[in-house]
């Protein structure tokens, strides 16, 4: 199997070398930079798989570096690092593209955990896996990582598209935020299911015609989510 590189973002030293160590110790080619700016000049020769990036960074903070990466249509996953408690500070991260969150202090062997689960998500597939799954005008292409709606392209991030894929794998079913923490993150353990809504709402903002009114990703209450395709209206004669 191949290396998978990790850029780490951190400007604590102490907290840079406890990455790098344990994440060599089990296999990950790892490059550590100190601050925001530095991460677009050692993208392009470096090519990461996935980036541990702190909250708080000189030049330009992790919200920003998040953004922009965004903006230039570059999807690698991003997790998250804060040392706020503050619960709009990790929304903030999730609303700006990164795929998950951790609160310093934090064990490095969850930090592991949670970066080999995003990465089997990209990159595994079922063998069986339809080569176009398709609800109304939505079409996923798995092997391609790519959806289109009405034929258009739809830009998502990797998280985004897992959390559909998984939707369209279960479509008519209804999911808890449970469930989808644990088929989409991969969390065999409580987590923080505002991570759900909030890729929830980013992937209605893509696909539906009003996002607050949606026709496929709807809100079972007080229970979770369910992918339905919308009965077609039928002409009156």
């Amino acid at each position: 199997m191949d290396k998978k590189n990790i850029l780490v973002v951190d400007d604590e030293p102490s907290i840079s070398m406890l990455i790098d160590f344990n994440l060599k110790l089990v296999g990950y080619e790892v490059m550590c930079v100190y601050d925001g700016e530095s991460v677009f000049e050692v993208i392009p020769q470096f090519r990461p798989d996935l980036i541990v990036l702190d909250l708080m960074l000189p030049k330009l903070d992790g919200i920003q570096v998040c953004r922009r990466l965004r903006e230039r249509q570059n999807f690698v996953p991003i997790i998250m690092l804060t040392a706020l408690q503050d619960l709009s500070d990790k929304i903030a991260g999730l609303d700006n593209g990164a795929d998950d969150y951790m609160t310093k202090p934090f064990s490095p062997q969850e930090l592991i955990s949670r970066i080999q689960a995003i990465l089997r998500r990209t990159s595994a597939l079922p063998a069986a896996e339809p080569k176009t799954i398709e609800i109304g005008p939505i079409r996923v292409k798995p092997e391609q990582r790519e959806v289109t709606m009405h034929g258009k392209p739809v830009e998502l991030t990797p998280k985004e598209f897992e959390l559909l894929l998984f939707l369209c794998r279960h479509r008519g079913k209804v999911l808890s935020r449970q469930q989808l923490l644990h088929g989409v993150w991969d969390y065999h353990f409580i987590g923080d299911t505002r991570i759900v809504d909030v890729h929830i709402s980013h992937l209605r903002d893509k696909i539906e015609k009003n996002a607050r009114n949606p026709e496929y990703i709807v809100t079972i209450r007080n229970v979770g989510y369910k992918l339905t395709e919308p009965v077609a209206k039928q002409s009156m004669t």
